[in-house]
């Protein structure tokens, strides 16, 4: 992976900040293979593969910090929250995506700024995808249904 560059260049976009491709390759595969044996996201994926689950988020967060467009290039406009109300989403399952998220930022070469800004980004976006909600003591409340 190549050497991280300068978090203050203003010129350079977060995504060639971070690596480019080469980086978001690195990330979204090791958080994936993080996935293929949880007890709690896996069973969330449809597909046998996840290999094409994978691609979607690689696409995703390369065009979200920057690169290439092929995300909305294939799919339309990325509608994140719509695209995972099929999905019982709880605190839980938010706090485990962070936790493998988490783990597979820890594999990567990152600069303390660089981390941060991701980290806030995942954090925020973990949160945003929630769609059962916490009581106050933090247990997802009963839907009704």
């Amino acid at each position: 992976m190549s050497e991280p560059q300068s978090d203050a260049d203003p010129q350079v976009t977060p995504y060639a900040d971070f690596g480019g491709e080469e980086f978001f390759t690195s990330l979204v595969a090791a958080f994936y293979r993080r996935v293929a044996t949880d007890d709690i996201l896996r069973p969330m994926y449809p597909d046998a593969d996840l290999a094409a689950a994978e691609r979607r988020l690689r696409l995703f967060l390369m065009q979200y910090w920057g690169g290439p467009t092929t995300y909305d290039d294939e799919r339309g406009h990325p509608r994140l929250r719509m695209r995972h109300m099929d999905f019982a989403i709880d605190g839980a399952a938010r706090d485990r995506w962070l936790t493998l998220m988490r783990d597979a930022m820890a594999e990567q070469v990152l600069t303390e700024g660089q981390e941060n800004r991701l980290w806030m980004y995942f954090v925020s976006a973990a949160f945003a995808m929630q769609n059962i909600p916490d009581d106050p003591a933090g247990q997802p409340l009963p839907t009704v249904g």
